[in-house]
């Protein structure tokens, strides 16, 4: 990611970790298990759009069930090893917005997958309205961050922990913390409908993150 003294005009740009996208064993693998079954059962052939790709470890794990998958990100040190290390996947460098479908000249995907990233950006409505448009009538989004509610923020300041959780210093970094309402508003306001919650990592109301599911509606409101 570029860092500058002003938000970039891109406000849909996720490459927010470089060192960390190029590096093959860097992953969150605490995130896969509840992922999976918060997707429940995917049909062989099943169209995945991971968005803001990195390394392309996860796309790797939907193609091994099954899965046509195309993975992107704004990181092109990520999308290079992603395409050395799973040269059977499409990965490209392109942003999540309303010209994703047409930049990448694809339809619509059954599922559209976003992990860790939307805690990095400017704007995330923007990138939320991106991958909207890019989920077919009756598919589904899936996006993880890292949780924040009431009981974990507090026991966060108790022990003093915050300038090492959200540290300022960190290039890149967290600059948007959602608790599980702020992040279902989120995907709500873009048309997202039927939502499904899973905590991911750690313990029960302390969870490392979270990951919400949403359906494109066959008639969207936002259409």
């Amino acid at each position: 990611m570029n860092i500058s003294e002003t938000p970039p005009s891109a406000s849909t740009s996720f490459t927010y970790n470089t060192w960390a996208d190029a590096q093959p064993e860097h992953t969150h693998r605490y995130l896969h298990a509840p992922l999976f079954d918060l997707l429940g059962p995917m049909p062989a052939g099943t169209r995945v759009l991971d968005v803001g790709c990195g390394n392309g470890f996860l796309a790797g794990k939907f193609r091994d069930r099954g899965c046509k998958v195309v993975g992107i990100d704004l990181g092109d040190s990520g999308i290079a090893v992603a395409k050395r290390t799973y040269p059977d996947i499409r990965f490209e460098l392109v942003g999540a917005d309303d010209h994703l479908l047409k930049n990448l000249g694809e339809v619509p995907f059954d599922l559209v997958v976003s992990t860790e990233v939307v805690e990095h950006l400017y704007d995330p409505r923007a990138f939320v309205r991106g991958c909207h448009a890019a989920t077919r009538a009756g598919g589904k989004f899936a996006c993880s961050t890292p949780y924040h509610g009431y009981l974990k923020n507090l026991l966060i300041s108790l022990a003093g922990k915050w300038d090492h959780h959200a540290d300022p210093l960190w290039p890149g970094g967290h600059i948007k913390l959602f608790s599980r309402k702020k992040l279902s508003r989120l995907l709500v306001d873009a048309g997202f409908a039927d939502l499904r919650f899973r905590g991911a990592g750690g313990y029960p109301y302390i969870w490392k993150s979270m990951i919400l599911s949403g359906t494109r509606p066959a008639a969207s409101p936002v259409d």
